[in-house]
């Protein structure tokens, strides 16, 4: 096995860095020596590469993982060696008293563009198809990034009420005995359970109370705009209750599609992204979501807005500034 066999590539800014500023005293060095010409501290090319072998073989390889020297030529006052790892090809220098390794040149006129392609983005092609899609947004009730999705969904289901049944919020967070918990807290931890609540037992009061909420936060002034039965809520929301069982079935998703921030989308049980379709937007969660169905509705060519919903709380959809993605963790 090669031991930090990346040294090769990872190091190569960090070691050639060091090495530049030694190179340069040394080239000062040579060039003080009279004519700058061979003198007796300086190694043959062979000396040179064998000695910047045996430094690679001991420090940087193991697991009888060895480099051999296929060829050594001066260059631009160095020892430019060509060096066979495995079965790849690799470049180094070393200064030609056998100081100074230089894992990789940098051609500084011609520099190598980063291999890393972007990633592709999913099309509405890519995306699973079903009669009647689902998409699962998981988000914690008191992150900025969570309540702003929340805000888009809920600007869907106000626009199109026939998608609301497609779209289900879930929540993050784990249950420790009778106690619910959650990443910001226990004002979050029983906010989140609340949501859970509303949403198990009294669906159509839902979308309301979350409409109502993400303006500020208001819990009490919102359970009475909603409309939410109190003494139902109460009771799903106490010890031992119904409540906590519905939060372990969000947990177990949760652990199931291996979410680790709010919020996190899963359309037809798999991972997507909105900002592949457009950002944090209604219009683009819209999409997304209606890419989900296998015969396309009628109802996905109504135009949501494209503006970034505005993240925590807030009385508008859209804020005139801020981040428009990010996410808690």
């Amino acid at each position: 096995m090669v031991k930090n066999l990346k040294n090769l590539i990872i190091l190569i800014i960090v070691i050639a860095t060091v090495s530049i500023g030694g190179y340069f005293i040394y080239k000062n060095n040579t060039n003080n020596v009279e004519g700058g010409t061979t003198q007796g501290n300086l190694l043959s090319p062979q000396a040179a590469a064998e000695k910047a072998i045996n430094f690679i073989n001991q420090n940087l390889l193991s697991g009888g993982v060895t480099a051999s020297i296929i060829e050594v030529v001066e260059d631009n006052g160095l020892y430019k060696l060509e060096l066979k790892v495995l079965e790849e090809e690799h470049t180094s220098y070393v200064t030609k008293d056998g100081k100074i390794l230089f894992i990789q040149g940098i051609d500084m006129d011609n520099p190598i563009e980063s291999e890393s392609p972007e990633p592709e983005k999913l099309t509405c092609e890519d995306i699973k198809k079903t009669e009647k899609p689902l998409l699962e947004a998981f988000v914690v009730s008191k992150c900025p990034f969570g309540i702003q999705m929340q805000r888009i969904l809920n600007e869907i289901a106000k626009n199109i009420p026939s998608l609301a049944k497609n779209i289900e919020v879930k929540y993050m967070g784990s249950v420790q005995g009778d106690n619910i918990t959650a990443m910001h807290g226990e004002p979050e931890a029983q906010e989140n359970l609340r949501q859970i609540c509303i949403r198990e037992e009294q669906l159509d009061k839902y979308w309301n109370y979350i409409d109502c909420h993400i303006e500020k936060g208001d819990i009490e002034n919102c359970l009475v705009k909603a409309g939410v039965d109190r003494n139902k809520l109460d009771t799903c929301m106490s010890d031992n209750s119904k409540g906590l069982e519905y939060a372990k079935e969000d947990f177990d998703s949760e652990k199931k599609y291996k979410v680790t921030g709010s919020p996190a989308l899963i359309l037809n049980g798999e991972r997507v992204e909105e900002f592949d379709f457009g950002g944090r937007t209604a219009e683009a969660v819209k999409t997304l979501l209606c890419c989900g169905f296998d015969i396309e509705s009628d109802i996905c060519f109504q135009k949501l807005t494209e503006t970034s919903a505005a993240t925590g709380f807030s009385e508008t959809y859209s804020q005139s500034s801020g981040s428009s993605g990010g996410s808690c963790e």
